[in-house]
């Protein structure tokens, strides 16, 4: 047992605490629609109820947006890491690394309660039958009277804003990382400052693009199969690949991993 995850310090690092965070609310997210959609398609059914509707889409706002502002908080993670690695013990310490994940977390959460309150208290004018897999709240909208969009324009605004100004903050970040890792005079040192931001930025990439492709498609190209697929591309993908992503490049993990294995065998 002692050669676990809970023993192993070096697993202890900022980086892997938000890690641990990243993993929790990625496998939120996916218990949150995955079994759902699986059991109706088992039972040969697409029904749920009101409350399973919305405590659906709660908890995917929730550990979505959560998850978003996790990845902006960690861009901040390494861009001390590279940029000021000399205060990175002094800036990003345990208990800041608690406040700034908390912060991301009881963000997630009130955005969730905004967004949801608002999308379930419009009056349905087309019926209860979302053409989904599960309760989108795109979906939600197009039952919705045409009036009512009026009041979603302001929690869309707000939405918006907040994801364009965390959008701004990680592209800043890493403007001023690649800008010192340009600085490092050897090649092996800026691959090793490179490589330890990779999966960040390719983690942040797909969260980024399969969102936008949900979201800012265009009206004119929207039918059931496409909507189907793009919400299986934001939905299930992220959350899927993030895990094998950092895996793969975070050497502490798989040194972890083998020691576990290891130790079981």
């Amino acid at each position: 047992m002692e050669n676990g995850f809970a023993c192993d310090h070096r697993l202890h690092a900022p980086m892997n605490f938000f890690l641990l965070n990243l993993s929790l609310l990625d496998l939120g997210s996916i218990s949150t629609t995955v079994p759902k959609a699986m059991a109706n398609s088992l039972w040969d059914t697409r029904a749920i109820s009101y409350a399973g509707c919305a405590a659906q889409v709660f908890l995917f706002v929730f550990l979505m947006s959560a998850e978003y502002f996790l990845l902006t908080v960690m861009s901040y993670d390494r861009y001390i890491a590279i940029c000021k690695p000399l205060h990175y013990g002094t800036l990003l310490g345990n208990r800041a690394c608690v406040h700034m994940a908390a912060a991301a977390w009881g963000s997630g959460f009130l955005y969730a309660v905004l967004h949801t309150a608002n999308t379930l208290s419009l009056p349905l004018c087309r019926g209860n039958a979302v053409d989904q897999f599960f309760c989108e709240i795109p979906q939600i909208l197009k039952l919705a009277c045409s009036d009512a969009y009026l009041r979603e324009a302001g929690v869309l605004v707000v939405s918006v804003s907040f994801g364009f100004g965390c959008f701004v903050f990680i592209v800043l970040s890493y403007v001023q990382i690649f800008r010192a890792v340009l600085r490092v005079p050897s090649e092996q040192g800026r691959h090793k400052a490179i490589s330890t931001c990779l999966p960040h930025l390719v983690v942040v990439s797909l969260f980024v693009s399969t969102a936008v492709i949900a979201y800012l498609k265009p009206p004119s190209i929207s039918s059931p199969s496409l909507d189907l697929l793009v919400a299986l591309l934001y939905s299930v993908v992220p959350p899927v690949l993030n895990p094998l992503i950092y895996s793969m490049r975070n050497h502490e993990i798989k040194d972890a991993l083998r020691k576990l294995i290891t130790g079981c065998l």
